[in-house]
């Protein structure tokens, strides 16, 4: 989804930019947290799938602070206090029409929503606090950890080195860094971030806590690396009827981790109920492309130049995948991605679209993984993405990299492979074999591994009907209605089946009915 339109609020002498996205019953106002950039969020594709979500049950309004973002920048010696922080929350409500709101106050967002919602509970529906807390030193840093923040944000502010306080768990994903150093330097300046932060270490609303009279719902991550889950607690606790759930994870920000769990506690919470989801499971092959340094290349090639091209290569790449049968995933800027049926088709794919963008100038990287995935209408969500994504994070400019997966079920397709790593992938019981796509005939293939296959002889008629349909990329529904099965026998025909041919996953089961293709 392409970012939505920047408009501007009054606040006084200032300039608030906000968003709208959704048509829900409920106004949600979005409260950022330490920095934050409209437009920037939307490259993100986890940020992406936040907005997009909340946005299926609200009307939600986005907002960058006073001072950070798209908003008037403002004298980093005199930063605004909360208080004045607070009218432009109810400047932009003003500016879109709405007269009461829930607030969902992330991480530093947090105090700003508690204090808006002790002055004006008349305009506040509900409070929801994320990874928040009530007072900087007790529960995010103390005075050295913030005197370290503010020496590193000095020297290093704009290079994605804030990272490791955030999001450690993504310090191995080069793309997401390239994206936060991006977001750095678009939110705010060095000197803006350091006064930043000094302010924000002068948060205390504990005072304010035993007014809040609005119901409120408190949301935080088990190991919070920024800000401790005692922060999270207190907020519970000192606010009258506040809810409190505990949900995994390491990494701060809240597009990051298991987005749509925070997502669905936020909507049963607002609604009263828990999303139902509704997908189908099915074994497909996700190809997804990722531009190496795209700040070189814009840089390179100036920004009216740039934006021509990377337009030019999304249409070739539309061209592409509907060709090759494939279906686009929605992806972040400087992304591509698609699912196919076959996997010799999302290789040829990846191939063709190396070569597209070569001459454009614009030098990619591309992963092909074949893996389950859940569709629910037009989203597609499941480990395989998050595979896929990692497999590209590895490729090279100008580099197809495919898993072991795709190696073996592409056999005898006249595409050649070279072993080139394995990877260790978050999800994965082992690391995850990687091969690079060899256009030019005359090298050898990479020698596979032998392996023991498994016998078919072992299954019965119907389990091998059942297989092959599951092979082809049937989810079990599909596959019932084929075989007019009900799902229930379907569900028990393939646990059989990985049972007797002691195979862990659909995907190994695909790979076996490959080989005895020949495929």
């Amino acid at each position: 989804m392409s970012a939505p339109e920047t408009r501007y609020a009054s606040s006084g002498e200032c300039r608030i930019a906000y968003q709208v996205v959704g048509h829900g019953p409920i106004d949600l106002v979005f409260v950022p947290g330490f920095i934050s950039n409209l437009e920037v969020h939307w490259e993100d594709p986890g940020y992406t799938h936040l907005l997009n979500r909340l946005a299926t049950f609200t009307r939600l309004i986005l907002f960058d602070k006073r001072g950070t973002g798209l908003s008037d920048r403002v004298d980093a010696h005199h930063l605004p206090s909360l208080e004045t922080r607070m009218d432009d929350v109810r400047a932009v409500m003003d500016a879109v029409g709405s007269g009461r709101a829930a607030l969902l106050g992330a991480s530093e967002g947090a105090p700003m929503s508690i204090l808006f919602a002790a002055t004006y509970p008349e305009r506040t529906r509900a409070l929801v606090l994320y990874g928040g807390y009530a007072h900087f030193h007790t529960w995010v840093a103390g005075r050295e950890a913030l005197e370290e923040f503010v020496r590193n944000a000095e020297t290093s502010w704009g290079r994605g080195k804030s990272l490791r306080h955030f999001a450690p768990g993504r310090l191995t994903d080069p793309h997401f860094q390239d994206w936060w150093a991006r977001f750095e330097r678009l939110s705010v300046s060095p000197t803006a971030a350091v006064a930043l932060a000094r302010m924000n270490a002068q948060i205390d609303v504990r005072p304010v806590l035993g007014s809040i009279r609005i119901p409120t719902r408190v949301i935080h991550r088990s190991d919070d690396a920024r800000v401790k889950i005692a922060g999270g607690r207190y907020l519970a606790e000192h606010i009258k009827g506040a809810g409190f759930v505990e949900i995994p994870g390491r990494d701060h920000p809240v597009w990051t981790g298991d987005v749509d769990r925070v997502v669905d506690e936020i909507e049963e919470f607002l609604t009263g109920v828990r999303p139902t989801p509704v997908h189908d499971r099915v074994l497909s092959t996700i190809m997804t492309t990722r531009l190496v340094m795209p700040a070189s290349a814009a840089a390179r090639l100036g920004d009216t130049l740039w934006g021509e091209r990377l337009h030019r290569l999304r249409d070739i790449a539309n061209d592409i995948v509907s060709r090759l049968s494939g279906r686009a995933i929605p992806a972040g800027a400087g992304e591509l991605g698609a699912r196919f049926d076959g996997p010799a088709r999302a290789v040829r794919c990846a191939l063709a679209l190396r070569d597209a963008a070569g001459p454009l100038g614009l030098p990619l990287a591309v992963a092909v993984h074949t893996g389950e995935i859940e569709i629910s209408g037009e989203a597609v969500t499941g480990l395989a993405l998050h595979v896929a994504e990692r497999i590209a994070a590895r490729a090279a400019a100008g580099e197809v990299l495919v898993s072991g997966v795709v190696s073996d079920l592409v056999a005898g397709s006249g595409l050649h492979f070279a072993e080139h790593a394995s990877e260790t992938i978050a999800g994965l019981e082992t690391p995850l074999r990687l091969l690079a796509v060899i256009t030019e005939h005359h090298l050898e293939p990479a020698t596979r591994r032998a392996r023991a296959t498994p016998s078919l002889d072992m299954l019965s008629d119907r389990e091998r009907e059942v297989l092959i349909l599951v092979a082809d990329g049937l989810s079990n529904a599909a596959i019932a209605k084929r075989l007019r099965l009900s799902d229930h026998t379907v569900k028990r025909h393939v646990a059989n089946i990985l049972l007797k041919l002691d195979l862990p996953t659909r995907a190994a089961a695909a790979v076996l009915v490959g080989r005895e293709r020949g495929d």
